[in-house]
């Protein structure tokens, strides 16, 4: 786990923390509901270790792409610092 301050546009600085994952399902579209892509996340616990996201996103240039199976992925969560409390 790597943990590491991020500025948040200047202003105050957030809490991040970055884990690794591994897209190991694509679900395919049904109905209304798009295509998402399962992702395992390394270091969760096990009943908590796969999340499912829209799998649509943007590249930089503004083209839709989407992940492929097997693709490696890092999950951030990030927290403002009222957020959080010291575990001292």
């Amino acid at each position: 786990m790597n943990f590491k301050l991020n500025g948040d546009k200047g202003s105050k600085e957030n809490v991040v923390v970055t884990l690794p994952g591994t897209v190991d399902k694509i679900i395919p579209a049904v109905g209304n509901q798009p295509e998402k892509a399962q992702i395992a996340v390394e270091g969760a616990e096990a009943l908590y270790r796969e999340i499912r996201v829209d799998n649509t996103m943007q590249n930089v240039a503004g083209d839709d792409v989407s992940l492929k199976l097997g693709a490696e992925v890092d999950v951030t969560i990030e927290a403002k610092p009222e957020a959080t409390k010291s575990t001292k």
